[in-house]
């Protein structure tokens, strides 16, 4: 038994790790709507929707029977095999979600763990069917197909579902209350709220006690036999407290509906979705009690006692909450996650995520096309009544504390929050491991629809965003089942040394995502805005010349760097800078979109509303000759022609240290905002030109000699026209400023 042993050790270990990577991605299943709407801090938030995780572990006690016995049918398997494929579902998990996480995409866990037992209870019966030789038609008999279908089935319906109430829902919220809600709220809120509420306590309360380890049998009997007068009570009660609230305080009750709906979706995600993490862990350490306790030989006693309802240890339970709630704070990939389905439900514009692809290209214009036809079916005066009731360009967007505008009102996340807490809750109380990602993001998607969120601007690329999504979905099944298949025929057939192998194989993957994911989230910060919505239009312009003043530093830095790379014959360097121009792009889209903000906050119009396209036209053929120059250097040394001479080199020498010269004096001036220098900028400006001209006369005459090749020529005279003109352009966003 000591190799069992072993592999409880492991599982422990990956149940831990799959609790912190799988929360890492499910944590945009419940904290999206309150971060998104910014309901309160993001402590506050945290801490809510930690304690409804910590509620919610104790509710998941019946979920569990799905890893032992949802998939596969356990008295066709024996105690090894149990064990093996238990195993290589978590191995298999850990990188799978991992993977997803690295890039900021929600991925369902609940699918991930359905296909990955599912595949590895297929490889264990292919093998006993080719070890017996039996009809492979047989292996139907090893798996659980009636509920495998079920699932599949709750799964798909789930999204159907959400995406349906999420949109009549919010439809009809917002038709009652439209987007300036405040005042009609205070009059009629209190029935809203106390529906929202008592639908919640129904779902969380009534249909999932019966998982619940605090509560017996008696207690959840006396709930489901006075339901209804539960209900009634909860309603009037609601009601009642509502109302009070919104006619004697100023309290923002929406605030508080908003942090108690996370509060149960963060119970209901719990509830539903702890056996994703630790269904595998706990059905092994099942197996092996079993095993013990009946003393036989694991490779041919069957595991008919997994099919035997149990009660989970509530002290393990919570100690996976706790587990899950330090993740909570502290898993930087979680906040990744998040962002992406804030950003793509947002009601603003902003920087997009994801670009745009065909199919999502062919999508909006199908649906564009369908917008006409309803137009003219559609009365007039039906579609004035919405169009003046839904419309979000009459409502300024208001910043929050932080000085950042919320992605959407309070209004559309606390409907986020009670649809999907129900729908979720429902799939718990019918122990069906529904995808609370699937629900949560098509819930926020279709509000978001509802709103008229997606406007002709981004409407294509919150569509690829979801199309990503989505399909990232399908590819998790696939990848769940192979992966699982693969790792379960391995360590049937080599056992320690292929379970050792893994192990070390995830480890050294993890230490990699964890890189990558950095350097991803690097990248995204840059194109954040810089700018608070609240400030005077000095504030703004100081901050965008220092924005400005840094662009230039690093153009400057990317084109001595590039000369280097080129006189140093260095694919490598050159290869590098590539990379680093991505980078500068992102901050030159964000600098863009400070300077559009800027525009937008101005009191009135300003009469130099021109500088600002000038700015940004300086800022495109900056980046235009940047990109230009390390690619035309790059594809000199990949094409293997000559570096330039050594008399070429040495005024490339000479004009790089010219260069940096002059753009450090901008950018410190940018920095210091010194504008007075602009004569002695001029005529630095005007030296530099005269040294480039100085440069091109002596590599015609090079060239009339001979002394050079073709291509060193026209590489030399290109650099040299690229550089002076991002100097130019450098100088005139300076004078821009001044």
């Amino acid at each position: 038994m000591e190799f069992y042993i072993f592999i409880l050790v492991i599982l422990g270990a990956t149940a831990i790790s799959d609790l912190i990577i799988g929360v890492s991605n499910d944590a945009v299943n419940f904290l999206n709507s309150a971060i998104g709407a910014k309901a309160a801090s993001r402590k506050v938030i945290m801490i809510v929707a930690a304690i409804g995780v910590l509620f919610g572990t104790t509710f998941s006690s019946g979920m569990m029977e799905v890893a032992r016995k949802g998939i596969f049918n356990p008295e066709f398997f024996v105690m090894h095999e149990v064990m093996i494929i238990f195993l290589a579902v978590m191995l298999g998990d850990i990188l799978l979600l991992d993977l997803y996480n690295t890039f900021g995409l929600p991925t369902s866990t609940t699918v991930s763990i359905v296909f990955e037992i599912f595949g590895g209870a297929v490889a264990v019966a292919l093998l006993k069917i080719h070890t017996n030789g039996e009809n492979f038609s047989n292996v139907f008999n090893y798996i659980n197909t009636k509920n495998v279908i079920l699932i599949i089935a709750g799964i798909g319906l789930s999204i159907v579902f959400a995406f349906i109430f999420g949109v009549f829902i919010q439809f009809i919220t917002r038709l009652i209350f439209t987007f300036n809600y405040e005042k009609l709220f205070k009059r009629i809120g209190s029935v809203y709220c106390s529906i929202a509420l008592t639908a919640i306590t129904y779902f969380i309360l009534v249909k999932g006690a019966k998982g619940s380890t605090l509560i017996n049998e008696a207690n959840a009997e006396f709930l489901k036999n006075n339901l209804w007068q539960i209900l009634l009570f909860s309603l009037i009660v609601w009601t009642v407290i509502w109302q009070l609230i919104l006619s004697f305080t100023r309290i923002n009750v929406l605030k508080i509906i908003v942090l108690i709906g996370t509060f149960a979706l963060a119970l209901a995600f719990a509830a539903n979705d702890l056996v994703n993490f630790i269904g595998a862990p706990l059905g092994a350490l099942a197996a092996y009690r079993n095993g013990v306790a009946i003393g036989g030989d694991p490779y041919t006693m069957t595991m008919e006692s997994l099919k035997n309802p149990v009660r989970a240890n509530t002290l393990i339970l919570l100690t996976a909450g706790i587990i899950m709630v330090v993740t909570l704070w502290r898993s930087k990939k979680a906040q990744g996650v998040t962002k992406t389905t804030i950003d793509l439900g947002r009601q603003y514009e902003g920087v997009e995520r994801f670009e745009s692809i065909a199919l999502a290209r062919g999508i909006v214009r199908m649906v564009l096309s369908l917008a006409d036809i309803m137009q003219k079916i559609i009365p007039q005066s039906v579609r004035n009544f919405v169009n003046e009731r839904i419309d979000p360009k009459k409502i300024q967007p208001k910043p929050a504390a932080d000085g950042e505008v919320p992605a959407f009102d309070m209004l559309r996340a606390a409907v986020n929050l009670m649809v999907a807490s129900a729908l979720v809750s429902f799939g718990t109380s019918l122990k069906l491991p529904l995808s609370t990602t699937f629900v949560t993001f098509m819930v926020s998607m279709s509000t978001s629809l509802a709103d008229k969120s997606w406007g002709r601007e981004s409407a294509v690329y919150r569509v690829t965003g979801v199309l990503t999504v989505l399909g990232g979905w399908f590819f998790t099944a696939f990848m769940a089942f192979t992966s699982c298949f693969l790792f379960t025929m391995f360590i049937m057939h080599f056992k320690l040394v292929a379970i050792i192998i893994l192990v070390f194989f995830a480890g050294y993957f993890f230490i990699r995502t964890t890189k990558f994911h950095k350097e991803r989230e690097d990248v995204l910060q840059r194109k954040e805005s810089k700018l608070m919505l609240h400030g005077d239009q000095a504030d703004y312009e100081s901050k965008i010349a220092s924005s400005i003043g840094k662009y230039i530093e690093d153009v400057t830095d990317v084109v001595e760097r590039c000369y280097e790379g080129l006189l140093m014959d260095s694919r490598k360097k050159l290869r590098n800078l590539k990379k680093e121009i991505k980078n500068i792009d992102s901050d030159r889209e964000r600098i863009i979109g400070d300077i559009f903000l800027s525009i937008s906050n101005a009191e009135e119009e300003r009469e130099e509303a021109p500088i600002y396209a000038k700015k940004i036209g300086a800022m495109q053929v900056i980046a235009s000759n940047l990109r230009n120059l390390v690619m035309n250097n790059l594809n000199h040394i990949e094409n293997n022609h000559r570096v330039p001479t050594h008399e070429q080199a040495e005024e490339m020498k000479i004009v790089s240290k010219d260069f940096r010269k002059f753009m450090n004096e901008i950018s410190e001036c940018l920095f210091s905002r010194e504008f007075k220098k602009q004569k002695q900028l001029s005529k630095s400006l005007s030296n530099f030109r005269n040294n480039i001209a100085k440069l091109n006369k002596n590599q015609m005459k090079r060239i009339k000699k001979k002394q050079t090749g073709s291509r060193q020529s026209l590489l030399f005279v290109n650099d040299l026209t690229q550089i002076e003109r991002i100097a130019e352009q450098s100088y005139e966003l300076f004078k821009l400023h001044s």
